[in-house]
Protein backbone atom coordinates (compact mmCIF):
# COMPACT_ATOMS: atom_id res chain seq x y z
CA UNK A 1 0.00 0.00 0.00
CA UNK A 2 1.29 3.44 -0.86
CA UNK A 3 0.96 6.14 1.73
CA UNK A 4 -1.62 8.76 1.02
CA UNK A 5 -4.40 6.45 -0.18
CA UNK A 6 -6.80 4.35 1.96
CA UNK A 7 -8.46 1.37 0.32
CA UNK A 8 -11.73 0.11 1.78
CA UNK A 9 -11.37 -3.01 -0.35
CA UNK A 10 -8.15 -4.58 -1.61
CA UNK A 11 -7.10 -3.66 -5.15
CA UNK A 12 -4.54 -5.17 -7.51
CA UNK A 13 -1.15 -3.57 -8.05
CA UNK A 14 -2.13 -2.13 -11.41
CA UNK A 15 -4.85 -0.01 -9.80
CA UNK A 16 -2.68 1.47 -7.05
CA UNK A 17 -1.94 5.15 -7.56
CA UNK A 18 1.00 6.82 -5.94
CA UNK A 19 0.16 10.37 -5.10
CA UNK A 20 2.93 10.92 -2.56
CA UNK A 21 4.96 12.79 -5.16
CA UNK A 22 2.06 14.93 -6.26
CA UNK A 23 2.50 18.56 -5.29
CA UNK A 24 0.25 19.82 -2.49
CA UNK A 25 -1.53 23.13 -2.72
CA UNK A 26 -0.41 25.98 -0.59
CA UNK A 27 -3.30 25.49 1.78
CA UNK A 28 -2.06 22.04 2.68
CA UNK A 29 -5.58 20.69 3.03
CA UNK A 30 -6.52 19.83 -0.57
CA UNK A 31 -4.58 18.10 -3.35
CA UNK A 32 -3.54 20.25 -6.22
CA UNK A 33 -5.64 20.60 -9.32
CA UNK A 34 -3.17 18.48 -11.28
CA UNK A 35 -3.13 15.61 -8.78
CA UNK A 36 -6.90 15.73 -8.39
CA UNK A 37 -7.45 15.53 -12.12
CA UNK A 38 -4.94 12.69 -12.50
CA UNK A 39 -6.59 10.75 -9.70
CA UNK A 40 -10.10 11.34 -11.00
CA UNK A 41 -9.20 10.33 -14.54
CA UNK A 42 -7.35 7.17 -13.51
CA UNK A 43 -10.01 6.21 -10.98
CA UNK A 44 -12.80 6.60 -13.51
CA UNK A 45 -10.90 4.62 -16.14
CA UNK A 46 -9.48 1.84 -13.97
CA UNK A 47 -12.11 1.40 -11.25
CA UNK A 48 -15.31 1.59 -13.28
CA UNK A 49 -15.95 -2.13 -12.72
CA UNK A 50 -15.02 -2.19 -9.03
CA UNK A 51 -17.78 -1.98 -6.43
CA UNK A 52 -15.53 -0.16 -3.98
CA UNK A 53 -14.92 3.24 -2.45
CA UNK A 54 -11.58 5.04 -2.63
CA UNK A 55 -10.83 7.55 0.13
CA UNK A 56 -8.11 10.17 0.25
CA UNK A 57 -6.09 10.75 3.37
CA UNK A 58 -7.34 14.33 3.24
CA UNK A 59 -11.06 13.38 3.28
CA UNK A 60 -11.96 13.41 -0.44
CA UNK A 61 -13.78 10.31 -1.69
CA UNK A 62 -15.24 8.84 -4.84
CA UNK A 63 -18.31 6.66 -4.18
CA UNK A 64 -20.64 4.84 -6.56
CA UNK A 65 -24.13 6.43 -6.59
CA UNK A 66 -26.28 3.71 -8.18
CA UNK A 67 -27.76 0.52 -6.77
CA UNK A 68 -30.62 -1.88 -7.51
CA UNK A 69 -33.84 -0.27 -6.19
CA UNK A 70 -37.50 0.42 -7.04
CA UNK A 71 -39.21 3.79 -7.38
CA UNK A 72 -40.91 4.91 -4.17
CA UNK A 73 -44.41 4.93 -5.64
CA UNK A 74 -43.98 1.46 -7.14
CA UNK A 75 -45.93 -1.37 -5.54
CA UNK A 76 -42.69 -3.36 -5.25
CA UNK A 77 -41.09 -0.64 -3.14
CA UNK A 78 -40.89 -1.02 0.62
CA UNK A 79 -41.57 2.69 1.10
CA UNK A 80 -44.57 3.27 3.37
CA UNK A 81 -44.38 6.85 4.63
CA UNK A 82 -47.04 8.85 2.76
CA UNK A 83 -47.61 11.43 5.48
CA UNK A 84 -46.93 14.32 3.11
CA UNK A 85 -49.48 13.06 0.59
CA UNK A 86 -52.02 12.63 3.37
CA UNK A 87 -51.39 16.20 4.52
CA UNK A 88 -51.81 17.38 0.92
CA UNK A 89 -55.16 15.58 0.69
CA UNK A 90 -56.28 17.22 3.93
CA UNK A 91 -55.23 20.68 2.69
CA UNK A 92 -57.06 20.16 -0.61
CA UNK A 93 -60.14 18.90 1.23
CA UNK A 94 -60.15 21.95 3.51
CA UNK A 95 -59.71 24.35 0.61
CA UNK A 96 -62.43 22.75 -1.52
CA UNK A 97 -64.91 22.68 1.36
CA UNK A 98 -64.01 26.25 2.32
CA UNK A 99 -64.96 27.28 -1.21
CA UNK A 100 -68.25 25.41 -0.94
CA UNK A 101 -68.91 26.97 2.45
CA UNK A 102 -68.27 30.49 1.14
CA UNK A 103 -70.41 29.84 -1.92
CA UNK A 104 -73.21 28.57 0.31
CA UNK A 105 -73.05 31.66 2.53
CA UNK A 106 -73.08 34.02 -0.45
CA UNK A 107 -76.05 32.24 -2.04
CA UNK A 108 -78.25 31.45 0.99
CA UNK A 109 -77.00 33.65 3.82
CA UNK A 110 -76.85 32.36 7.41
CA UNK A 111 -79.50 29.66 7.76
CA UNK A 112 -78.60 28.34 11.22
CA UNK A 113 -81.30 29.46 13.66
CA UNK A 114 -81.11 28.49 17.36
CA UNK A 115 -84.91 28.48 17.56
CA UNK A 116 -85.08 25.92 14.76
CA UNK A 117 -82.49 23.80 16.55
CA UNK A 118 -84.63 23.76 19.69
CA UNK A 119 -87.73 23.03 17.64
CA UNK A 120 -86.10 19.82 16.42
CA UNK A 121 -86.46 18.43 19.93
CA UNK A 122 -89.43 20.35 21.37
CA UNK A 123 -92.65 21.68 19.91
CA UNK A 124 -93.63 23.26 23.20
CA UNK A 125 -90.87 24.49 25.56
CA UNK A 126 -93.12 23.65 28.52
CA UNK A 127 -93.81 20.09 27.34
CA UNK A 128 -91.02 17.50 27.29
CA UNK A 129 -92.71 14.23 26.22
CA UNK A 130 -89.53 12.52 24.97
CA UNK A 131 -87.72 13.20 28.26
CA UNK A 132 -90.71 11.90 30.22
CA UNK A 133 -90.71 8.78 28.08
CA UNK A 134 -87.04 8.18 28.93
CA UNK A 135 -87.74 8.63 32.66
CA UNK A 136 -90.51 6.00 32.49
CA UNK A 137 -87.91 3.47 31.28
CA UNK A 138 -86.74 3.08 34.88
CA UNK A 139 -89.81 0.93 35.52
CA UNK A 140 -88.52 -1.76 33.15
CA UNK A 141 -85.09 -1.69 34.81
CA UNK A 142 -86.65 -2.29 38.22
CA UNK A 143 -88.82 -5.11 36.86
CA UNK A 144 -85.71 -6.86 35.51
CA UNK A 145 -83.89 -6.48 38.85
CA UNK A 146 -86.91 -7.72 40.84
CA UNK A 147 -87.26 -10.74 38.55
CA UNK A 148 -83.59 -11.67 38.93
CA UNK A 149 -83.77 -11.43 42.72
CA UNK A 150 -86.78 -13.74 42.77
CA UNK A 151 -85.02 -16.19 40.47
CA UNK A 152 -81.90 -16.13 42.65
CA UNK A 153 -83.95 -16.92 45.77
CA UNK A 154 -85.90 -19.65 43.99
CA UNK A 155 -89.23 -17.91 44.56
CA UNK A 156 -90.19 -18.32 40.92
CA UNK A 157 -89.23 -20.92 38.35
CA UNK A 158 -87.09 -20.36 35.29
CA UNK A 159 -90.15 -20.61 33.02
CA UNK A 160 -92.02 -17.96 34.97
CA UNK A 161 -88.96 -15.74 34.95
CA UNK A 162 -88.61 -16.22 31.18
CA UNK A 163 -92.26 -15.25 30.65
CA UNK A 164 -91.76 -12.10 32.75
CA UNK A 165 -88.70 -11.18 30.69
CA UNK A 166 -90.52 -11.78 27.39
CA UNK A 167 -93.33 -9.53 28.53
CA UNK A 168 -90.94 -6.88 29.88
CA UNK A 169 -88.75 -6.79 26.75
CA UNK A 170 -91.76 -6.75 24.43
CA UNK A 171 -93.23 -3.78 26.28
CA UNK A 172 -89.87 -2.00 26.08
CA UNK A 173 -90.11 -2.05 22.27
CA UNK A 174 -93.87 -1.55 21.89
CA UNK A 175 -94.64 1.04 24.57
CA UNK A 176 -92.44 3.89 23.23
CA UNK A 177 -93.52 3.09 19.67
CA UNK A 178 -97.20 3.51 20.58
CA UNK A 179 -96.52 6.73 22.50
CA UNK A 180 -94.51 8.25 19.63
CA UNK A 181 -97.14 7.31 17.06
CA UNK A 182 -100.10 8.51 19.12
CA UNK A 183 -98.64 11.63 20.75
CA UNK A 184 -98.30 14.44 18.19
CA UNK A 185 -96.29 16.65 20.53
CA UNK A 186 -93.23 14.42 20.13
CA UNK A 187 -91.00 15.66 17.31
CA UNK A 188 -89.25 13.20 14.97
CA UNK A 189 -85.87 13.96 16.54
CA UNK A 190 -87.24 13.62 20.07
CA UNK A 191 -88.96 10.39 19.11
CA UNK A 192 -85.76 8.99 17.59
CA UNK A 193 -83.86 9.86 20.77
CA UNK A 194 -86.43 8.16 23.02
CA UNK A 195 -86.60 5.07 20.81
CA UNK A 196 -82.80 4.91 20.73
CA UNK A 197 -82.69 4.90 24.55
CA UNK A 198 -85.31 2.13 24.71
CA UNK A 199 -83.50 0.08 22.06
CA UNK A 200 -80.24 0.27 24.03
CA UNK A 201 -82.14 -0.67 27.19
CA UNK A 202 -83.68 -3.66 25.40
CA UNK A 203 -80.25 -4.96 24.37
CA UNK A 204 -78.77 -4.34 27.83
CA UNK A 205 -81.56 -6.10 29.73
CA UNK A 206 -81.43 -9.04 27.33
CA UNK A 207 -77.73 -9.40 28.12
CA UNK A 208 -78.50 -8.95 31.84
CA UNK A 209 -80.99 -11.83 31.62
CA UNK A 210 -78.58 -14.16 29.81
CA UNK A 211 -75.57 -13.56 32.06
CA UNK A 212 -77.53 -14.05 35.29
CA UNK A 213 -79.03 -17.24 33.87
CA UNK A 214 -75.54 -18.50 33.06
CA UNK A 215 -74.50 -17.72 36.64
CA UNK A 216 -77.43 -19.72 38.03
CA UNK A 217 -76.61 -22.66 35.78
CA UNK A 218 -73.01 -22.59 36.94
CA UNK A 219 -73.90 -22.35 40.63
CA UNK A 220 -76.35 -25.21 40.26
CA UNK A 221 -73.60 -27.36 38.80
CA UNK A 222 -71.31 -26.49 41.71
CA UNK A 223 -71.91 -25.84 45.38
CA UNK A 224 -74.12 -22.81 45.87
CA UNK A 225 -72.21 -20.02 47.70
CA UNK A 226 -73.60 -18.95 51.04
CA UNK A 227 -74.99 -15.47 51.62
CA UNK A 228 -72.23 -14.71 54.12
CA UNK A 229 -69.48 -15.36 51.60
CA UNK A 230 -71.24 -13.22 49.04
CA UNK A 231 -71.60 -10.33 51.45
CA UNK A 232 -67.98 -10.54 52.56
CA UNK A 233 -66.71 -10.29 49.00
CA UNK A 234 -64.65 -7.21 48.28
CA UNK A 235 -66.31 -4.41 46.40
CA UNK A 236 -63.83 -4.77 43.55
CA UNK A 237 -64.97 -8.34 42.91
CA UNK A 238 -68.62 -9.33 42.89
CA UNK A 239 -70.01 -12.85 42.66
CA UNK A 240 -73.54 -14.04 41.99
CA UNK A 241 -76.03 -13.26 43.53
CA UNK A 242 -74.21 -10.33 45.13
CA UNK A 243 -74.47 -8.47 41.84
CA UNK A 244 -78.26 -8.13 42.08
CA UNK A 245 -78.32 -4.61 43.43
CA UNK A 246 -79.50 -1.20 42.29
CA UNK A 247 -75.94 0.08 42.19
CA UNK A 248 -74.80 -2.75 39.94
CA UNK A 249 -77.66 -2.65 37.44
CA UNK A 250 -77.62 1.14 37.08
CA UNK A 251 -73.85 1.10 36.59
CA UNK A 252 -74.45 -1.31 33.72
CA UNK A 253 -77.30 0.80 32.32
CA UNK A 254 -75.08 3.88 32.09
CA UNK A 255 -71.86 2.05 31.13
CA UNK A 256 -70.83 2.35 27.45
CA UNK A 257 -71.41 -1.33 26.69
CA UNK A 258 -74.28 -3.63 25.78
CA UNK A 259 -72.81 -6.83 27.25
CA UNK A 260 -73.28 -7.40 30.96
CA UNK A 261 -70.56 -8.72 33.26
CA UNK A 262 -70.44 -9.11 37.02
CA UNK A 263 -67.03 -7.41 37.16
CA UNK A 264 -66.13 -4.85 34.53
CA UNK A 265 -62.51 -3.71 34.06
CA UNK A 266 -62.06 -0.41 35.89
CA UNK A 267 -59.50 2.36 35.50
CA UNK A 268 -57.64 3.62 38.55
CA UNK A 269 -58.89 7.21 38.56
CA UNK A 270 -60.70 9.89 36.59
CA UNK A 271 -58.41 12.01 34.42
CA UNK A 272 -59.84 15.52 34.46
CA UNK A 273 -57.82 16.70 31.46
CA UNK A 274 -59.01 13.79 29.35
CA UNK A 275 -62.58 14.35 30.54
CA UNK A 276 -62.56 18.07 29.63
CA UNK A 277 -61.11 17.38 26.18
CA UNK A 278 -63.88 14.89 25.42
CA UNK A 279 -66.50 17.36 26.70
CA UNK A 280 -65.12 20.08 24.43
CA UNK A 281 -65.18 17.69 21.47
CA UNK A 282 -68.78 16.73 22.20
CA UNK A 283 -69.87 20.36 22.23
CA UNK A 284 -67.83 21.36 19.20
CA UNK A 285 -68.76 18.47 16.91
CA UNK A 286 -72.49 18.46 17.66
CA UNK A 287 -72.56 22.17 16.77
CA UNK A 288 -70.78 21.29 13.51
CA UNK A 289 -73.37 18.64 12.72
CA UNK A 290 -76.26 21.05 13.28
CA UNK A 291 -74.56 23.75 11.19
CA UNK A 292 -73.99 21.38 8.26
CA UNK A 293 -77.59 20.16 8.43
CA UNK A 294 -79.18 23.61 8.36
CA UNK A 295 -76.63 25.42 6.21
CA UNK A 296 -75.75 22.74 3.66
CA UNK A 297 -78.14 19.80 3.62
CA UNK A 298 -81.50 21.56 3.98
CA UNK A 299 -81.05 23.75 0.84
CA UNK A 300 -80.06 20.68 -1.20
CA UNK A 301 -83.06 18.72 0.08
CA UNK A 302 -85.38 21.62 -0.71
CA UNK A 303 -84.11 21.76 -4.27
CA UNK A 304 -84.52 17.98 -4.61
CA UNK A 305 -88.27 17.85 -4.05
CA UNK A 306 -89.27 19.00 -7.55
CA UNK A 307 -86.94 16.60 -9.44
CA UNK A 308 -88.22 13.73 -7.25
CA UNK A 309 -91.84 14.62 -7.97
CA UNK A 310 -91.19 14.99 -11.70
CA UNK A 311 -88.96 11.89 -11.77
CA UNK A 312 -86.22 13.84 -13.52
CA UNK A 313 -83.46 11.25 -13.24
CA UNK A 314 -80.59 13.44 -14.40
CA UNK A 315 -81.39 16.17 -11.86
CA UNK A 316 -82.10 13.55 -9.20
CA UNK A 317 -78.63 12.09 -9.76
CA UNK A 318 -77.08 15.56 -9.55
CA UNK A 319 -78.89 16.29 -6.27
CA UNK A 320 -77.87 12.90 -4.92
CA UNK A 321 -74.19 13.57 -5.59
CA UNK A 322 -74.50 17.05 -4.06
CA UNK A 323 -76.10 15.57 -0.97
CA UNK A 324 -73.51 12.80 -0.66
CA UNK A 325 -70.71 15.11 0.53
CA UNK A 326 -72.45 16.85 3.48
CA UNK A 327 -74.26 13.64 4.43
CA UNK A 328 -70.99 11.75 4.58
CA UNK A 329 -69.31 14.51 6.56
CA UNK A 330 -72.16 14.36 9.08
CA UNK A 331 -71.81 10.58 9.33
CA UNK A 332 -68.05 10.82 9.95
CA UNK A 333 -68.45 13.61 12.51
CA UNK A 334 -71.24 11.73 14.25
CA UNK A 335 -69.10 8.61 14.40
CA UNK A 336 -66.28 10.49 16.11
CA UNK A 337 -68.69 12.41 18.35
CA UNK A 338 -70.53 9.31 19.54
CA UNK A 339 -68.03 6.43 19.49
CA UNK A 340 -64.96 8.39 20.56
CA UNK A 341 -65.87 11.59 22.36
CA UNK A 342 -69.18 10.70 24.05
CA UNK A 343 -68.46 7.08 24.93
CA UNK A 344 -64.99 7.91 26.24
CA UNK A 345 -66.51 10.74 28.27
CA UNK A 346 -69.00 8.36 29.90
CA UNK A 347 -66.35 5.68 30.34
CA UNK A 348 -64.02 8.13 32.06
CA UNK A 349 -66.77 9.29 34.41
CA UNK A 350 -67.61 5.70 35.37
CA UNK A 351 -63.96 4.56 35.28
CA UNK A 352 -64.99 1.94 32.73
CA UNK A 353 -61.80 0.29 31.53
CA UNK A 354 -62.69 -1.31 28.19
CA UNK A 355 -62.43 1.56 25.68
CA UNK A 356 -62.52 -0.52 22.48
CA UNK A 357 -65.61 1.07 20.96
CA UNK A 358 -64.42 0.73 17.35
CA UNK A 359 -61.61 -0.77 15.32
CA UNK A 360 -60.00 0.16 12.00
CA UNK A 361 -63.19 -0.04 9.92
CA UNK A 362 -61.75 2.57 7.53
CA UNK A 363 -59.35 -0.12 6.26
CA UNK A 364 -62.22 -2.51 5.50
CA UNK A 365 -61.72 -4.50 2.31
CA UNK A 366 -65.05 -6.32 2.70
CA UNK A 367 -68.53 -5.28 3.81
CA UNK A 368 -68.44 -7.95 6.52
CA UNK A 369 -65.24 -6.56 8.03
CA UNK A 370 -66.80 -3.09 8.15
CA UNK A 371 -69.89 -4.24 10.07
CA UNK A 372 -67.72 -6.23 12.46
CA UNK A 373 -65.45 -3.32 13.36
CA UNK A 374 -67.23 0.03 13.15
CA UNK A 375 -69.57 -0.56 16.14
CA UNK A 376 -67.85 -2.89 18.59
CA UNK A 377 -70.50 -2.77 21.39
CA UNK A 378 -73.25 -3.92 19.01
CA UNK A 379 -70.93 -6.44 17.35
CA UNK A 380 -70.01 -8.00 20.70
CA UNK A 381 -73.69 -8.20 21.69
CA UNK A 382 -74.70 -9.85 18.41
CA UNK A 383 -71.81 -12.30 18.63
CA UNK A 384 -72.41 -13.21 22.28
CA UNK A 385 -76.20 -13.25 22.52
CA UNK A 386 -77.44 -13.93 18.99
CA UNK A 387 -74.91 -15.38 16.52
CA UNK A 388 -73.19 -17.98 18.73
CA UNK A 389 -76.46 -19.18 20.35
CA UNK A 390 -77.83 -19.80 16.85
CA UNK A 391 -74.71 -21.81 15.96
CA UNK A 392 -75.05 -23.86 19.16
CA UNK A 393 -78.65 -24.66 18.21
CA UNK A 394 -77.50 -26.10 14.87
CA UNK A 395 -78.00 -23.17 12.53
CA UNK A 396 -75.44 -22.70 9.76
CA UNK A 397 -73.11 -19.73 9.48
CA UNK A 398 -74.89 -18.24 6.48
CA UNK A 399 -78.29 -18.52 8.17
CA UNK A 400 -76.92 -17.04 11.40
CA UNK A 401 -75.29 -14.12 9.57
CA UNK A 402 -78.52 -13.49 7.66
CA UNK A 403 -80.47 -13.52 10.93
CA UNK A 404 -78.08 -10.95 12.43
CA UNK A 405 -78.51 -8.66 9.40
CA UNK A 406 -82.28 -9.15 9.58
CA UNK A 407 -82.34 -8.08 13.25
CA UNK A 408 -80.11 -5.10 12.46
CA UNK A 409 -82.39 -4.13 9.55
CA UNK A 410 -85.42 -4.32 11.85
CA UNK A 411 -83.90 -1.96 14.42
CA UNK A 412 -82.72 0.47 11.71
CA UNK A 413 -86.25 0.67 10.34
CA UNK A 414 -87.69 0.86 13.85
CA UNK A 415 -85.53 3.89 14.69
CA UNK A 416 -86.39 5.72 11.45
CA UNK A 417 -89.96 4.87 10.46
CA UNK A 418 -91.58 5.19 13.88
CA UNK A 419 -90.32 8.74 14.63
CA UNK A 420 -91.28 9.83 11.10
CA UNK A 421 -94.69 8.11 11.55
CA UNK A 422 -94.51 6.33 8.20
CA UNK A 423 -93.38 2.90 7.06
CA UNK A 424 -91.49 2.74 3.77
CA UNK A 425 -88.86 0.06 4.59
CA UNK A 426 -86.04 1.98 2.90
CA UNK A 427 -83.70 1.43 5.85
CA UNK A 428 -84.73 -2.22 6.13
CA UNK A 429 -84.10 -2.89 2.45
CA UNK A 430 -80.82 -0.97 2.59
CA UNK A 431 -79.56 -3.19 5.40
CA UNK A 432 -80.72 -6.41 3.75
CA UNK A 433 -79.02 -5.31 0.53
CA UNK A 434 -75.75 -5.53 2.45
CA UNK A 435 -75.91 -9.33 2.17
CA UNK A 436 -75.57 -9.62 -1.64
CA UNK A 437 -73.22 -6.62 -1.64
CA UNK A 438 -71.00 -8.32 0.95
CA UNK A 439 -70.92 -11.49 -1.18
CA UNK A 440 -70.08 -9.54 -4.34
CA UNK A 441 -67.27 -7.52 -2.75
CA UNK A 442 -65.73 -10.57 -1.05
CA UNK A 443 -66.00 -12.64 -4.25
CA UNK A 444 -64.85 -10.24 -6.95
CA UNK A 445 -62.97 -7.36 -5.28
CA UNK A 446 -59.75 -7.49 -3.32
CA UNK A 447 -57.45 -5.08 -1.51
CA UNK A 448 -57.84 -1.44 -2.45
CA UNK A 449 -60.74 -2.20 -4.79
CA UNK A 450 -62.68 -3.76 -1.94
CA UNK A 451 -61.89 -0.82 0.31
CA UNK A 452 -63.07 1.59 -2.40
CA UNK A 453 -66.31 -0.40 -2.74
CA UNK A 454 -66.93 -0.13 1.02
CA UNK A 455 -66.38 3.64 0.97
CA UNK A 456 -68.60 4.02 -2.11
CA UNK A 457 -71.44 2.13 -0.43
CA UNK A 458 -71.17 4.47 2.58
CA UNK A 459 -70.93 7.68 0.57
CA UNK A 460 -73.70 6.92 -1.95
CA UNK A 461 -75.97 4.49 -0.12
CA UNK A 462 -76.93 6.72 2.80
CA UNK A 463 -77.95 9.80 0.73
CA UNK A 464 -80.28 7.59 -1.32
CA UNK A 465 -82.12 6.54 1.84
CA UNK A 466 -82.15 10.15 3.11
CA UNK A 467 -83.72 11.45 -0.10
CA UNK A 468 -86.30 8.66 -0.13
CA UNK A 469 -87.39 9.30 3.46
CA UNK A 470 -87.42 13.09 3.06
CA UNK A 471 -89.48 12.85 -0.11
CA UNK A 472 -91.98 10.44 1.44
CA UNK A 473 -92.18 12.54 4.61
CA UNK A 474 -92.88 15.62 2.49
CA UNK A 475 -95.59 13.86 0.50
CA UNK A 476 -97.19 12.32 3.60
CA UNK A 477 -97.10 15.22 6.08
CA UNK A 478 -96.26 18.49 4.36
CA UNK A 479 -97.67 18.58 0.85
CA UNK A 480 -101.13 19.72 1.95
CA UNK A 481 -99.79 22.25 4.46
CA UNK A 482 -98.61 25.37 2.58
CA UNK A 483 -96.67 26.69 5.57
CA UNK A 484 -94.66 23.51 6.05
CA UNK A 485 -94.30 23.00 2.31
CA UNK A 486 -92.84 26.48 1.94
CA UNK A 487 -90.41 25.79 4.80
CA UNK A 488 -89.20 22.65 3.09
Amino acid sequence: MQPGIKYNQPATEMYRINLSRAPISSGGSQPSETSGSIFTERAENKCSHMNSKVTFCHGQSLSFCHRLQESMLSSASSFKNYRGILNWCVVMLVLSNARLFLENILRNGILVDPIQVVSLFLKDPYSWPAACLVIVSNIFILVALYTERKLAMGSISEKVGLLIYIFNLTIILCFPMVVVLKLPSITPVGGAYALGVYTILFLKLYSYKDVNRWCRERTQAKARPSSSSASSTMQSHVSYPGNLSLRDIYYFVFAPTLCYELNFPRSESIRMGFLLRRLFEMTYFISNVLSIVFQWMVPIIRSSMKPLQEMDYSRMTERLLRLAVPNHLIWLIFFYWFFHSSMNFVAELLRFGDREFYRDWWNSETITYFWQNWNIPVHKWCLRHFYKPLLRRGAGKLLSQSAVFFASAFFHEYLVSVPLRMFRLWAFMGMMAQLPLAWFVARFLRGNYGNAAVWLSLIIGQPIAVLMYVHDYYVTHCQDDPTIAEAL
